[in-house]
């Protein structure tokens, strides 16, 4: 019984994590969402469904646990995301270690998304 709520509760620190990862870029909102919906597979089905069933994330679970890849779209958009806020972030950070750092940071996620695999989607065919 205390485990169920172990996974609850880091299911929804990583939810709030995921969603604070939409506006901070070192805090990837996906690993986070993923994250979560492993946690309420294990410690609550109704907060599992809930999540597969959300209209931001739930695509990108239902599409994790088929299949283990992302839609094209989403890869485009997640990238696209990156750049922007990392830019932001290198253009305010003073200290040269910082900007090394978030670099690093940077292409590893870019050399995860792009290794995997694609999901087709109907509509981008």
């Amino acid at each position: 019984m205390a485990l169920r709520y172990l996974f609850l509760l880091v299911g929804w620190l990583a939810i709030a994590l995921g969603i604070l990862g939409i506006a901070l870029p070192v805090l990837p909102t996906t690993p986070f969402i993923l994250l979560a919906a492993w946690c309420f597979a294990k410690g609550s089905p109704r907060c599992h469904q809930w999540l597969r069933s959300n209209r931001y994330f739930g695509q990108m679970v239902r599409d994790w646990e088929a299949q283990r890849g992302l839609r094209r779209r989403y890869r485009r958009r997640a990238v696209a995301m990156m750049l922007v806020t990392f830019s932001i972030s290198l253009l305010l950070v003073p200290k040269i270690w910082l900007k090394i750092m978030l670099v690093t940071i940077l292409v590893s996620v870019l050399i995860y998304l792009y290794r995997l695999p694609v999901i087709e989607d109907a509509s981008e065919l």
